[in-house]
């Protein structure tokens, strides 16, 4: 992926490729469960509520029903038709072939469709070796306690899996759950007179107290007891013939080849039911993976904090705190339409405890009063440059070239410093080795819920992921609202690049790959406005996460370089592909997946994996929350941002995926400024002059 894209319409297409692969994936997952009794259940039969008519009920096991007209027959003497329920089963059913071969015995095969379109070999091998075929239904599901929809698939699948298996078709059918004419009592009797009226011929078996001799329809399963109880009959000589249902009865067969047509669909079929196992068995296991990723992230996140904690709480040798730092700071602001908060940023700068400070504001061609507003506040400490709108990097350099002092801070214009932050954000600079600092944000503009759901987001990702990222050695962006840097590391790397839209991570992956650490200073607190409209929120997150794609792969060969470019290679590369990308994308169909299991699979079970992730996340973001000195009351959002929140941000990786695949170049999204970065600190401050 090139950093330069030609400029180019954001792709929408794939917009409509996502909303055909959710419905094809929730078909698939409907389908299987189907199959399996999951969705439309007919698990078990009713108990019979009426007896069949008296002209079925004469012993034979043999039915043809035609209107009101029933018609029964059975084997004539010293002849048994064996038929075997359900299959192929991979293990029994060739057993039972080459039991029949060595008795020279044909047999009929009542096969379950969903097993045969599972293993098509052996309908084949059944149909080669001269035996007859006849349907179980799909899935074995209780007609007469079925859907009307459910029994007409039941029987129709059969045939079109038959069909892509053998090229055939039968009208040979055997109620599931039946064993004696008798037992198509009450509902059966319904279902039976749907499947004649369909063309079957209704096959069942006769009692067991009939003998051999006198001419029997058995029925045996594909089992190790079925296979012991036909060769038990083969074995005996008081019978003369082992055929077939139809060749018993001295009738054509009613196994008869399709035509070509039916044949593809039939084969259609079986791709699709192929696909649909694989795919869930895939899917159960994604789903598995990324919840224990999930869980195992937030443990090795509150793990790596508890170390960071440690490790800030006492000196140590190569510790980044060494002196303490007092040289002169410049503060770079670049701004654009920022009249909403440019004077509260500026201010808040200007009351720092720093001693020495320049305060260097470029309004990047602003069509407001920025730069007037600026230039207003009349501090001989604050410079106005005025450019003409070129891009927040360019400002930023233009900045650069203005700035008189080796420190330099880089502050979003949105963004209210508290008066120790730029005093502590500068410390770690004490350490040679350290190039860039990052400070910690808190969301200002928190009291609606979006806001509270960015708040809990900032929250667990200043001090969980960037004190991790401290730890690993590997952290991955500065952000712009609050970041010291060395200006000859700066200098070193050619500036602030514009290759990409997520200039501070390019930046901050430029550094490690130049040799410098970055560190995370956990004290040096600066309050931001975030959106406050779910557009604007998209559109911040998407130019985030596409800036943030751009720069990992402009910086991918820190994966094979050694040092400590290496080291936030492998560590934070690896990191940011897997939990930031990769399950992202994952993530509607596991989703998807998981919805499925509460509707249709063990609803308990679900829930209580549910709520035991979100238990994790609440005690992580409890813990995120006590190291920030924050209050936990916010934890009650935090369900809630699983529903909405979290599916928001999921598209927006999808969205600039895809925008990057397609080499599409972003244009630069603005968000409105009402000018509530400081909200909840006034606030704050407030109670605490009141108590």
């Amino acid at each position: 992926m090139s950093p330069r894209h030609a400029l180019r319409p954001t792709p929408r297409g794939h917009w409509i490729l996502l909303f055909l692969v959710l419905p094809v994936v929730t078909t698939a997952l409907l389908f299987e469960g189907w199959t399996t009794h999951e969705v439309d259940a007919a698990r078990s039969k009713r108990p019979c509520t009426r007896p069949i008519p008296r002209a079925a009920d004469n012993g034979d096991p043999v039915l043809r029903i035609t209107g009101d007209r029933i018609e029964t027959a059975g084997m004539p003497p010293r002849t048994a038709a064996l038929t075997f329920n359900g299959g192929p089963d991979p293990t029994w059913t060739p057993r039972l072939l080459d039991l029949l071969r060595r008795h020279h015995a044909q047999a009929t095969f009542f096969l379950y469709g969903a097993e045969a379109a599972r293993h098509p070999a052996l309908v084949r091998r059944i149909r080669a070796e001269g035996h007859e075929i006849g349907s179980y239904t799909y899935t074995g599901g209780d007609l007469g306690t079925a859907s009307t929809i459910r029994s007409r698939l039941e029987l129709s699948l059969t045939q079109t899996a038959l069909a892509g298996t053998a090229g055939v078709n039968t009208r040979l059918l055997r109620l599931p759950h039946t064993t004696a004419a008798d037992t198509l009592c009450g509902a059966e009797w319904g279902a039976a007179r749907r499947a004649a009226a369909q063309g079957y011929l209704l096959v069942a078996a006769d009692h067991k107290s009939r003998k051999p001799a006198e001419g029997v329809v058995r029925q045996y399963s594909h089992t190790d007891l079925g296979y012991r109880e036909a060769r038990a009959l083969l074995g005996n000589r008081r019978v003369d013939k082992f055929t077939t249902v139809t060749a018993g009865l001295g009738r054509p067969t009613l196994t008869i080849p399709v035509s070509m047509a039916q044949r593809v669909k039939g084969e259609g079929l079986l791709w699709a039911q192929t696909l649909g196992h694989a795919f869930t068995r895939m899917m159960a296991w994604v789903l598995g993976i990324a919840g224990a990723l999930g869980v195992l992230r937030l443990v090795l996140l509150a793990l790596f904090a508890r170390a960071h904690v440690r490790r800030t709480g006492r000196r140590r040798p190569g510790a980044p705190r060494l002196r303490e730092v007092l040289e002169p700071v410049t503060v770079l602001v670049p701004a654009h339409n920022e009249e909403a908060g440019i004077v509260a940023t500026v201010r808040s700068l200007l009351a720092s405890q720093y001693p020495q400070l320049q305060i260097v504001v470029i309004d990047d061609g602003s069509t407001d009063a920025t730069a007037d507003l600026a230039e207003a506040i009349g501090d001989p400490r604050v410079t106005v440059v005025r450019r003409s709108n070129g891009g927040k990097p360019k400002a930023l350099n233009t900045g650069l070239g203005h700035a008189r002092h080796d420190i330099v801070v880089m502050v979003d214009a949105d963004t209210v410093f508290e008066p120790d932050a730029l005093y502590r954000l500068v410390q770690p600079l004490a350490h040679a080795a350290v190039g860039a600092v990052s400070g910690n944000t808190k969301v200002g503009n928190r009291r609606r819920l979006l806001g509270r759901w960015q708040h809990l987001e900032y929250v667990i990702g200043f001090n969980l992921d960037r004190r991790m990222f401290e730890v690993l050695e590997c952290m991955p962006t500065v952000p712009g609202a609050i970041g010291a840097f060395r200006r000859d590391a700066l200098m070193g790397i050619g500036g602030v690049s514009e290759d990409t839209l997520a200039e501070d991570t390019d930046l901050t992956m430029a550094l490690w790959r130049a040799g410098w650490r970055v560190v995370y200073e956990e004290s040096a607190i600066a309050w931001t406005e975030v959106p406050g409209t779910l557009g604007q929120l998209w559109r911040q997150r998407y130019r985030w996460c596409y800036g943030t794609l751009q720069s990992m792969w402009k910086h991918r060969r820190a994966l094979v370089e050694m040092g400590p470019a290496g080291r936030f290679g492998r560590r934070g590369l690896t990191y940011l592909t897997l939990f930031q990308i990769v399950l992202p994308l994952f993530a509607p169909v596991v989703d998807v997946f998981a919805l499925y299991g509460i509707c249709f699979r063990d609803p308990a079970q679900a829930l209580a994996v549910w709520l035991g992730f979100l238990a994790v996340q609440l005690i992580t973001a409890g813990y995120a929350l006590r190291l920030d000195g924050e209050r936990l009351r916010d934890l009650w959002s935090l369900p809630l941002q699983l529903f909405v929140y979290r599916q928001l941000l999921y598209l927006v990786v999808i969205q600039s995926v895809i925008t990057a695949l397609l080499g599409t170049r972003l244009k630069w999204h603005r968000m409105l400024r009402s000018g509530t970065s400081d909200q909840h600190l006034r606030k704050e401050l407030s109670h605490a002059g009141r108590g």
